[in-house]
């Protein structure tokens, strides 16, 4: 069993295709794991587990007459979604109270996808309310604990895939990125993560719709235990569905074609808004030296200002055909003073990272601004960025300032530190995260790999150059889960599946 759970998606699929483990048998590892794992987690909070069961079993009489060639290149392979990717007849609420009861009536795109690749979907996992934090805990399901101290965030939006991803319980996952919920998750859980150019993944199908209209800001995208998934992963998810006005088609290349002598690595230890703590700097360093080694040219060249790259992300989304007020409250009103009353007692409908930004929103109403010469900057910056890295550059840059803070104030107090990620979403850009080393308090030390639009394959490829280098993701020991530890909150009833 604990092959099956340190095994990347095309290693399961190989086992499988060679008859060496039935779909069933790897649904079932994974499942027994996410049981073990998830009362102190709270990673997966809608359990489809009879459906996948049902599913495996048709896996399993199709591989007895099946050639293993025929197969799709996911055949019997069991993943989790986050709750913000709709999954029919499964609740998708966005964490959202007054979504509660919400059920998706047809799959998005992706997940078909995923499902003719042979992918087998075994439940949804958590994210904050609405997507708005970096910290996933929602009105609905509870708050979610990272797997190498439950006493520290996974981060958001795609926390619930970071958390179980990492503790084995699942061996890959499709995220959503907005303003860095893909990258932080996979930076503070140790694993792999692509954020695709913008526009290349349909996001028909996710909650909350795109909240960007000029630029691609959103994008759903693969995470998963190993780098070398993610290129595999990332074809299967790509390409428009006639729907999503965003998505247009791009020619993926192979990460394992890539001519490492013709490559330029810039080196970018932070972005001039907020102090990077010096591990998180060694580790962009340490990615920097493992591709030049494999070939790759160490190079300077002037970027643009960056440090108004937060404020002009900040001004895109407040843009967006929806106010927070109306998102979180399905356009009811948060009645936002009685929420702020109740919320010491426990009885908010609302986290605190939400009240705390509908209190912002509503101030920011009765301040005169015209954000138009930032919304423009950031049209400017997005062009300015993939020129300056071009067709054969990389940019290293951190994830965050840090290794996974703790769950309590840290993330309230410095807002402007998700503008290490918030930045690439203005651009547009590709960024693969991968980890590379281990802070002094034992937690995974990551680094952003960011490429010019529409070069995903070439982050992808240093994303698995830094897994050869330096091993990638390795399991949560297993006292982490142990019975002392608190368990957060559980799931909640109306979470499961009707």
């Amino acid at each position: 069993m604990n092959d099956l759970l340190s095994a990347s998606a095309l290693e399961l699929a190989g086992q499988i295709r060679r008859r060496e483990v039935s779909p069933s048998e790897v649904l079932e590892a994974h499942i027994t794991r996410i049981e073990a794992v998830n009362p102190s987690l709270n990673a997966v909070v809608v359990p489809a587990y009879e459906r996948a069961r049902a599913r495996a079993r048709e896996h399993d009489e199709a591989l007895m007459r099946s050639a293993p060639e025929g197969l799709p290149p996911l055949f019997g392979v069991p993943c989790t979604l986050k709750e913000f990717v709709a999954v029919e007849g499964l609740p998708c609420t966005g964490g959202i109270a007054a979504r509660r009861h919400v059920r998706a009536e047809a799959n998005a795109p992706v997940v078909d996808r995923l499902l003719a690749a042979g992918a087998n979907p075994m439940g949804l996992t958590n994210a904050p309310e609405g997507g708005l934090w970096h910290e996933t805990n929602n009105p609905i399901y509870g708050r979610t604990s990272n797997p190498w101290d439950l006493h520290r965030t996974p981060g958001g939006s795609s926390g619930g895939e970071g958390a179980i991803i990492a503790a084995g319980g699942s061996p890959f996952g499709v995220g959503s990125d907005t303003g860095g919920s893909i990258r932080m998750p996979a930076a503070f859980c140790g694993i792999a993560g692509h954020k695709p150019t913008g526009g290349m993944v349909p996001n028909t199908g996710h909650f909350p719709e795109p909240p960007v209209a000029r630029l691609a800001a959103l994008t759903m995208g693969p995470m998963a235990r190993r780098a070398s998934d993610l290129g595999t992963l990332l074809r299967i998810l790509a390409g428009p569905d006639g729907t999503d006005p965003q998505c247009v088609p791009y020619e993926l290349g192979d990460p394992d074609a890539v001519d490492w002598s013709q490559v330029r690595v810039m080196v970018l230890e932070d972005n001039g808004r907020s102090p990077v703590r010096p591990e998180v700097r060694a580790g962009v360093h340490k990615a920097a030296i493992a591709l030049v080694d494999r070939g790759a040219t160490l190079a300077t060249h002037p970027l643009p200002d960056l440090s108004r790259a937060f404020d002009a992300w900040v001004a895109l989304l407040s843009e967006g055909p929806a106010s927070l007020d109306e998102l979180v409250t399905e356009g009811a009103g948060a009645k936002l003073w009685r929420q702020l009353a109740r919320f010491p007692r426990g009885r908010a409908s609302h986290t605190g990272g939400v009240l705390v930004l509908l209190l912002l929103e509503r101030l920011l109403k009765r301040m005169p601004s015209d954000l138009s010469d930032l919304v423009d900057h950031a049209v400017a910056l997005r062009d300015q960025v993939n020129e300056a890295i071009g067709p054969h550059g990389l940019l290293l840059h951190p994830p965050f300032p840090r290794t996974a803070p703790r769950h309590r104030g840290m993330l309230l107090r410095r807002p402007w530190d998700v503008g290490c990620t918030t930045l690439f979403n203005v651009c547009e850009s590709p960024v693969t995260v991968v980890p590379v080393d281990t802070g002094p308090k034992g937690l995974p030390v990551s680094v952003q790999v960011v490429g010019a639009k529409g070069r995903d394959h070439l982050t992808i490829a240093a994303g698995q150059v830094l897994e050869e280098a330096y091993g990638g993701w390795l399991r949560p020991v297993e006292p982490h889960f142990g019975p002392s530890l608190p368990l957060g909150l559980r799931l909640h009833r109306d979470a499961r599946p009707a």
